[in-house]
């Protein structure tokens, strides 16, 4: 075939999606997958979701989600206008785009586990064919793109930026906002050629508001490393200066509200019990292990990952320093923890360090129970077990316990009811006021 019909491929690809009449499909279907199927849906394209959990493709069947930023109706919905979900990778044979969205964890070396993404780029290695724009949406090291992804494509004997486009746009998600959403948050994309990045834009403008070209894929790939590392550093900062503010009876929260007055020059983080969700305890440690193939040791990004890391370990002394002014040591106490999610009003746990405290405390001999409206039974983890489900909150039962941990303050829990039927409360997000019964962590 000539260079010209290879190239006329992707501009035949590109006339379909300007005229909406591509499909769509969208590779793991969790926080970041799901949200962007519904919004390619809702833009009136046909989408194919793929997840190799079977129990989300049932759910999603039978018009119900399983988190709580995509709604039953928007579930509903969007299998009205033709949504589809399915483990089958042979629907990706009608495919003229995919998107892959599947973890990449760290190891247990914290070492990037791209697993995920080199499993789902094998299974679709029959369906990879000419006139399809192929993205990568799950965050990485920079050149990672180009380094795996381009070469699985190669493979088929395809020839990247004529025959098929490959790009790289990392995603935004920012579970429990509801101010922005896929939709309405400016979206990176860098593609492996101009004419990849072309095509690339022209498919997520069907659902985005605004994009935002950079020059290469690891452009693309180094942002996204970075508002997630900006985000754990300064994490990291006010965590630090809460340890050397409780050490000197100085409310860290109090610094942070007078500080925050300053109209330039301040940004406000607030200091909890350490990080969670998939991208800022993680992302830190890809780059600097990637740093280390060029010689570089990346001291102030990895100092702000032990410090976040070490913040569990924090509460839980706290949690043993209360316990031993009453005469009770953490083991046989009974804990309850509120909140498992990873933030506020959600129901995502993904490397939730109120999970870590569960496990620490469980394993140090504390009777624990946990309560969390958005997580009604424990969830299963690679790391932790734990046959729990949600305790409902009263009186009784908050009396019941000698300690009580706030590890995250969803909206819906009754701070009054808390504070006022606790035996003591260990406040790590600042939700309750110092007093007698309870202390800030």
């Amino acid at each position: 075939m000539s260079l010209k019909n290879s190239v006329d491929c992707l501009e035949v690809l590109e006339d379909r999606i300007r005229k909406r009449e591509c499909v769509v499909g969208i590779f793991g279907l969790g926080y970041v997958g799901l949200p962007l199927a519904m919004c390619f849906t809702y833009a009136g394209v046909k989408v194919v979701g793929f997840d190799i959990d079977p129990k989300k493709i049932s759910i999603l069947s039978g018009g119900k989600s399983y988190i709580s930023t995509v709604s039953d109706l928007q579930v509903a919905e969007a299998l009205n206008l033709g949504f589809s979900a399915t483990s089958d990778y042979k629907a990706a044979s009608e495919l003229d785009s995919i998107l892959i969205c599947v973890p990449t964890p760290l190891n247990q070396y914290r070492q990037p586990d791209l697993s995920f993404v080199e499993k789902t780029l094998d299974a679709l290695r029959p369906y990879i064919r000419k006139g399809q724009v192929l993205g990568l949406e799950s965050t990485t090291w920079p050149g990672t793109t180009e380094e795996v992804v381009v070469p699985a494509v190669e493979s088929t004997g395809l020839s990247v930026g004529s025959d098929i486009a490959v790009v790289y746009s990392p995603e935004r998600e920012d579970p429990g906002n509801q101010e922005y959403s896929t939709a309405n948050i400016p979206k990176i994309i860098g593609g492996a050629t101009s004419r990849c990045l072309r095509v690339g834009k022209a498919l997520y403008e069907i659902g985005v508001q605004e994009m935002v070209e950079v020059s290469s894929l690891k452009v693309a790939e180094m942002s996204k490393l970075l508002e997630n590392i900006h985000r754990a550093v300064n994490i990291g900062l006010v965590n630090e200066m809460k340890i050397v503010s409780d050490k000197m009876g100085i409310n860290i929260n109090e610094v942070i509200d007078a500080a925050s007055t300053k109209p330039f020059g301040f940004v406000p983080y607030r200091p909890g019990p350490g990080l969670g969700g998939h991208c800022l305890p993680i992302d830190p440690f890809y780059l600097a292990w990637k740093a280390r193939e060029y010689g570089v040791n990346t001291r102030f990004i990895e100092l702000a990952g032990e410090i976040n890391h070490y913040m569990p370990m924090w509460v839980i002394e706290k949690v043993s320093s209360v316990l031993n002014n009453y005469g009770k040591a953490i083991k046989g106490s009974s804990i309850l923890v509120l909140g498992i999610a990873y933030k506020k009003n959600i129901n995502d746990t993904r490397e939730s360090p109120a999970i870590e405290l569960i496990d620490q405390l469980s394993k140090m001999g504390a009777l624990i129970s946990y309560s969390d409206p958005y997580v009604p039974k424990f969830p299963k983890k690679r790391r932790y077990s734990y046959s729990l489900t949600s305790v409902d909150l009263c009186s009784r039962t908050l009396r019941s316990f000698d300690c009580i941990v706030i590890a995250t303050d969803h909206d819906v829990f009754d701070y009054d009811l808390i504070e006022k039927s606790s035996n003591f409360v260990i406040d790590t997000r600042n939700r309750i006021n110092r007093g007698p019964r309870c202390i800030h962590a």
